[in-house]
Order: structure tokens, then sequence, then C-alpha cells
């Protein structure tokens, strides 16, 4: 009885994995944002309260470049209060490690 052979191709398993890598960050990213501009302004989406500090005004979309590959992020806009995240500093477009592959290639002449 002739076996089975059963073939596998890396790169195919390689990339998704990277996406699913990819996408599990952007997820986790938008979900830190979201939590962040809840925390600070005291509410929830939708929902009214006394200690409302603002109020949203939708998103803007950000991109940010990691080593897992460009992320989209999804940064609420508050109305009353200003924005700025802890999660990513502020006109960053590069996760820093990306920034030290760069240096490093730089520097070795690739």
């Amino acid at each position: 009885m002739a076996e089975k052979i059963v073939q596998l191709n890396e790169e195919v398993i390689k990339g998704q994995l990277e996406e699913l890598a990819r996408g599990s960050i952007e997820e986790t990213l938008n979900e830190l944002l979201e939590a962040e501009a809840e925390k600070l302004s005291q509410a929830a989406r939708y929902k009214r309260s006394e200690q409302r500090r603002g109020y949203r005004g939708g998103y803007y979309n950000r991109n940010l470049t990691t080593t897992s590959g460009n992320v989209t992020l999804k940064v609420p806009n508050l109305k009353g209060i200003s924005f700025e995240t802890a999660i990513i500093e502020r006109y960053r477009r590069r996760e820093s490690s990306v920034e030290e592959a760069l240096i490093k290639m730089y520097l070795s002449d690739v």
C-alpha cells in the first residue's frame, strides 16, 4: 500500500503566520486605543454619564510599521479634551525595533 506524502509549502505557512501576527497586533493596539479613549472621556461609547469629560468625534486612520508589517490604527477623535495616546508616541510611524533594524542594516552596509 502506497503511503500518502504530505508536502508543506513553508513560504505559504510563513506568510499566513505573519498575517495572523500582524492582524493580532492591529486588533490589540486598536482595542488599547479604544480603552484609553474611554478612560480619558470617563464614559464608554454611546453611554451617558455625569462624569463624562469629552465626546466622540469618530476616528482617523494612522499607519504604523511594525516588525510584523504595516498596521492601520483607528485613533479616536475626542471633542472637548485632547487625546494623546500613551501607546504610540506622537508622529511615530515606525515601531522602535524596526528603526533599530534599519540602523543595523545601514551600519553593516546591507
